[in-house]
């Protein structure tokens, strides 16, 4: 059935690997096993997806309501109907031409590494590989994957750092890679710092401040910049010490000047003479320099 777009096995008893064959499926748009007993390593023929491979924006709605259109005499007219894991909760989804495209692989026990070609799905909206055996490191094409809005990696065994270019995904709403034994620091992007620690507890080696916990290389850059700090320290309390004793040496003079002469008659009587006699000194050089340029513009 290579025309099939939609082939929903969840919830059932199957077991045994993933067969290859499902890659010929190249019109698939809904690949659902989840919840299942599948054994073994997820096929990494996922480039003959083509219609996975193709970006088109998601259009459909996801709704909770049901739809008749069956009737008696309309044989060929029937309901499209999917029940649809999106976002952790499930819905009941109709019209499947505006179908989201979806791989859903989730609690299964599945193994081997993540498949470095499902980075080529460019088309993929959403990617759900939770609950498995998966191990190895997570591979950096999924920042490839620009229309991602659901990446659950949660409760696997996937080692390693988070690759910096997931956040390249500016459309990714929901994010999980807790429950691993991933390591190192949190990429620093303009769109992962906006997920909480939900997204990344129980990484035991993994650091960052969603967590709220420090890496081993902030430690160091601290210690370069102490030296730095007790500097602006010191000049700091040596312009509080010099700002202090000019403010003091003002109060004193000011007030051991002028408030002794208001509190005090005989100094404000001598200050007041004082400045008597030297503006009648002043005034007496200036009439006689006056006079002198006189008589030497006439002589």
């Amino acid at each position: 059935m290579q025309q099939l777009k939609i082939l929903s096995l969840r919830v059932n008893h199957f077991f045994g690997s993933v067969p290859v064959q499902l890659c010929c499926l190249s019109q698939i748009q809904v690949l659902d096993l989840s919840r299942n007993n599948l054994s073994g390593e997820m096929p990494t023929c996922l480039r003959n997806f083509t219609t996975l491979m193709e970006k088109s924006a998601f259009v459909g709605e996801i709704v909770r309501r049901r739809k008749i259109s069956i009737q008696r005499f309309f044989e060929y007219i029937y309901d499209s109907y999917l029940l649809l894991s999106w976002k952790g909760q499930d819905y009941e989804f109709w019209e499947p031409e505006n179908l989201l495209k979806s791989i859903d692989l989730s609690s299964n026990r599945l193994t081997g590494e993540v498949p470095k070609e499902v980075g080529y799905l460019v088309g993929l909206v959403s990617l759900n590989l939770s609950r498995n055996n998966f191990h190895g490191e997570i591979p950096s094409e999924i920042g490839n994957l620009s229309l991602l809005e659901f990446l659950d990696l949660s409760r696997n065994n996937l080692s390693g750092s988070i690759p910096s270019t997931l956040s390249n995904i500016d459309s990714l709403g929901v994010l999980d890679l807790s429950n691993n034994n991933l390591s190192g620091r949190i990429p620093l992007g303009r769109h992962l710092q906006t997920f909480d620690a939900s997204s990344f507890e129980g990484n035991i080696d993994l650091c960052g401040e969603q967590l709220n916990k420090s890496c081993p290389g902030d430690e160091t850059v601290q210690e370069t910049q102490q030296p730095a700090m007790d500097g602006e320290e010191d000049d700091s309390i040596l312009y509080g010490g010099l700002y202090m004793s000019l403010g003091l040496g003002f109060f004193a003079g000011f007030w051991g000047l002028l408030g002794s002469m208001l509190l005090w008659q005989p100094w404000r009587i001598a200050y007041i003479r004082v400045l008597n006699r030297m503006i009648d000194y002043i005034l007496v050089m200036a009439e006689l320099n006056f006079a002198k340029c006189h008589r030497w513009l006439k002589g």
